[in-house]
C-alpha cells in the first residue's frame, strides 16, 4: 500500500440536505444548530414529511468531510467506518472510490447504512438529525492496525464517542497510533460531545497531537469564559491547538508557533461542514509543507466558501481554489 498522509475514523453518513423554514423546524423538535441522535422511525417520519421537497444528498459524515475535502485538495488519504449492505451504502462506497479514498468499511448484511438530514433555515444554520445505524457496531474489531501504521496522522471525531463500543475502538486507534509513531488528531465534533461525553473526550484527548475545537466547545472543555482564554488553556495542555471563532476568524498554534487566521467576509447561505472543510484543508496545508499561516489561510478561505454555498463540499474546484491561495508559496510534496 503506498503510504498514506492521513487516515480518518468517523461515522459513515448518507447526507440528505433540506431547505425549512423556522417554524417548521420547531415542529420537528429538534435542537436547532446542534445535532440529534434520532430513531430510525422518527427519521423515516421526518423524510416522509419532506417527500414533496428537492433535496440533497451526498456521502458524508463528520470525519468524512474533512477526509473528502483533503483528497480534492491533492492528498494521500483513508476512511475508515461501517456500511451496511444497501443502496445507500452502495452509493457511499461508489462515492468513495471516484474520489480515490482508501474506503476500509465492512458491509454488514441486515443493518442499514447511517444517514444525516440536514435542515438548513433561513438565517444559514444547520441543524443535524443522525440515524447511526450500522455505525452503532463500529468497535475496536473494526480498527485497522496496519492502516493506522501505515498512515503518518490518523484523524478521529469526538462523534464516535457517543457508542461505548466506538469509545473503545477509537481508543485503541490512538494507542496503536501512538506506538507505530503515527500522530493523533482529534476534533470534539459538537458541544453535546464535551457535555455528555466529556469523560471519554478526555480520555482520548490524552493521545492527542491536534484538536480542533470551536470557541463554544473550546470554552466548555476548559471552563473559560471566551475563546482566546479557553485557547490559551487548552495551547499549555496539547503541542498543536485550532479554536475556530467563525466571523472572528481561528486561533492556530502549531509546532510552537501561535497565529490568528481572519475569516473571510461572505453571505452566508449554509454553515453544513464549515469546520469539517476547515480541518481538511488545514491539514493538507501543513502535511504538504505550507506555513502555518498559509494553511490557516487555505482552511480559513474554504470554510468560507462552504458557509456561501449550500452543501457541505465546495462547488469549485479544489486544486484552483489551493493554488488561488498558496501560489506564492506552494511547496508540495510528491
Amino acid at each position: 500500500m503506498t503510504k498514506l498522509l492521513l487516515t480518518g475514523i468517523g461515522n459513515a453518513l448518507v447526507d440528505i440536505e433540506y431547505r425549512i423554514t423556522e417554524e417548521e423546524l420547531l415542529a420537528f423538535g429538534v435542537r436547532k444548530s446542534g445535532m440529534t441522535l434520532t430513531a430510525p422511525e422518527r427519521q423515516h417520519e421526518m423524510i416522509t414529511s419532506l417527500s414533496d421537497r428537492q433535496h440533497h444528498r451526498c456521502s458524508g459524515g463528520s470525519a468524512a468531510n474533512t477526509m473528502i475535502a483533503f483528497a480534492q485538495f491533492g492528498g494521500r488519504g483513508a476512511y475508515s467506518s461501517l456500511l451496511g449492505a444497501d443502496d445507500f451504502g452502495e452509493f457511499y462506497a461508489s462515492e468513495f472510490e471516484q474520489l480515490g479514498i482508501v474506503l476500509r468499511a465492512e458491509r454488514i448484511q441486515g443493518e442499514s447504512t447511517g444517514s444525516c438530514l440536514v435542515f438548513v433555515t433561513p438565517d444559514s444554520e444547520r441543524t443535524l438529525n443522525t440515524t447511526l445505524a450500522v455505525n452503532v457496531h463500529y468497535s475496536r474489531r473494526h480498527v485497522d492496525i496496519d492502516l493506522i501504521k501505515n498512515s503518518e496522522w490518523i484523524y478521529v471525531e469526538g462523534y464516535k464517542l457517543t457508542e461505548e463500543s466506538g469509545a473503545d475502538a477509537v481508543e485503541v486507534a490512538a494507542y496503536e497510533a501512538k506506538r507505530h509513531g503515527t500522530k493523533v488528531a482529534v476534533t470534539c465534533s459538537d458541544g453535546f460531545i464535551v457535555d455528555v461525553f466529556g469523560d471519554r473526550l478526555k480520555a482520548l484527548l490524552k493521545h492527542a497531537d491536534l484538536v480542533f475545537c470551536n470557541e463554544g466547545e473550546a470554552m466548555a472543555l476548559t471552563g473559560e469564559g471566551t475563546a482566546d482564554e479557553a485557547f490559551r488553556a487548552l495551547s499549555s495542555q496539547f503541542g498543536n491547538v485550532i479554536v475556530t471563532k467563525g466571523e472572528h476568524g481561528s486561533l492556530i498554534r502549531w509546532n510552537g508557533e501561535s497565529v490568528h487566521v481572519p475569516a473571510y467576509v461572505v453571505v452566508p447561505v449554509d454553515a453544513t461542514g464549515a469546520g469539517d472543510m476547515y480541518a481538511g484543508a488545514f491539514l493538507y496545508g501543513v502535511l504538504h509543507g505550507h506555513t502555518t499561516e498559509l494553511s490557516g489561510r487555505l482552511a480559513s478561505y474554504s470554510a468560507a466558501q462552504v458557509v456561501a454555498q449550500f452543501g457541505a463540499r465546495l462547488s469549485a474546484n479544489h486544486i484552483d481554489v489551493r493554488d488561488s491561495v498558496l501560489r506564492q508559496h506552494a511547496v508540495h510534496r510528491d
